[in-house]
């Protein structure tokens, strides 16, 4: 999912909403498919049963934003960055820049998209009570046909809709929600996130199996489209559930390598008090970096500084400005020696800036990691 190109349809509460090419077929086939639903239930004109299938496309995948919504800001509450969410063929997906860190939050993220349906459940049902017509509503989520008026068509579709994904989605298999709550539990019986997720996974296999099973026994019972729509959803999680096993073993063989162990531990570091004309004549130039650590006199780091920042100062006429004064002072560029090489691959600074600066507790600079020690150390393991 990350890599398929998405069309941006907006943005909620700062976070990018964007749909895959697939997402439009599921729209306009659901739309077909409500529009002979609604005229079933609707004692009305095929019009009304078109608007009614256009606002329940619609209504149905705001719920999934919504759902989604509900992992990406508890994440974020974690310090878990959101690069977006994407609605596609089979859903939609939140991307994280990185997992939760504990068993708990890894629980609390995955259960808040349920806890999001399961409220747009309760609303759709409190709304059938306060219309005094519950008893239609329910008829229409259990798919028992009653004629209702267009807005009870819609509460019943809705909330009959969303008990159905909810149900299926807390099935504890990998990349279910109710699969990334198994492992949160594994991981806090165990005590380590690989043999959690691995344990998930293998849950996910064997569940994505059964639905190819159940799609292929559909078509041949002459329910073509049913089948063929399970059997492609099985082999998706399947794909899924196999990604995180060989993720879950590759994290295993690298779970041992720190940023000490990759770190060059003699950087070029340039001294706080250096000015900005002597920066890119005597540094920039002469080594054709793209940034430096600087340091202090007792080589604590003061920041990184940019070959940009320095082009800047020159710029704007202040040749003596410090090296000290145009150093990035930014922490997430900075990283403990004794972090894992597992921490680094969900580094966005690193992928930024290309290298972090290793620093001990004391503010000292250790060394360098950079971009490329880690794509070695990868391939070593891999």
């Amino acid at each position: 999912m990350g890599g398929r190109s998405t069309v941006r349809l907006g943005r909620i509460l700062g976070i990018r909403i964007g749909a895959t090419p697939s997402w439009f077929f599921v729209l306009f086939l659901l739309i077909y498919l409500l529009t002979g639903y609604f005229a079933d239930v609707l004692d009305g004109s095929d019009t009304q049963a078109f608007l009614c299938a256009v606002a329940g496309a619609l209504l149905f995948e705001a719920s999934l934003v919504v759902h989604e919504l509900g992992h990406a800001v508890v994440a974020r509450r974690y310090d878990v960055p959101i690069t977006g969410i994407d609605l596609w063929f089979f859903g939609g997906l939140a991307k994280l820049g990185r997992d939760p860190d504990t068993p708990g939050r890894e629980f609390k993220v995955a259960a808040a998209g349920p806890a999001v349906t399961l409220a747009v459940i309760a609303g759709c049902l409190v709304a059938g009570l306060l219309a005094s017509a519950s008893g239609s509503v329910l008829d229409i989520a259990t798919l028992q046909v009653t004629a209702v008026t267009p807005a009870l068509a819609l509460l019943g579709f809705l909330g009959g809709i969303n008990a159905l994904l909810l149900v299926f989605n807390l099935i504890p298999a990998y990349p279910l929600d109710g699969g990334r709550i198994a492992m949160a539990a594994a991981w806090k019986a165990t005590g380590e996130r690989t043999r959690g997720l691995r344990f998930s996974a293998r849950l996910g296999q064997g569940f994505a199996y059964l639905l190819i099973a159940v799609g292929i026994a559909l078509a041949i019972r002459g329910t073509l489209f049913d089948g063929l729509w399970f059997m492609v959803l099985g082999w998706f999680m399947s794909q899924s559930a196999r990604a995180a096993v060989v993720s879950s073993d590759f994290q295993e063989r690298i779970s041992g390598v720190t940023v000490a162990d990759l770190m060059d531990p003699a950087p070029v570091a340039m001294p706080a008090d250096v000015p900005a004309l002597e920066a890119q004549d005597a540094w920039f130039g002469r080594y054709g970096s793209a940034f430096f650590p600087v340091v202090d006199d007792g080589r604590r780091l003061v920041g990184l500084l940019r070959a940009d920042r320095v082009d800047g100062a020159l710029s704007d006429g202040q040749p003596t400005l410090s090296a000290g004064e145009l150093a990035d002072a930014d922490a997430s560029f900075r990283v403990a020696p004794d972090a894992a090489l597992g921490d680094l691959l969900a580094s966005v600074p690193l992928r930024a800036l290309g290298a972090l600066a290793v620093v001990d507790p004391d503010g000292h600079l250790c060394g360098m990691v950079t971009v490329e020690q880690v794509r070695r150390a990868l391939a070593a393991s891999a």
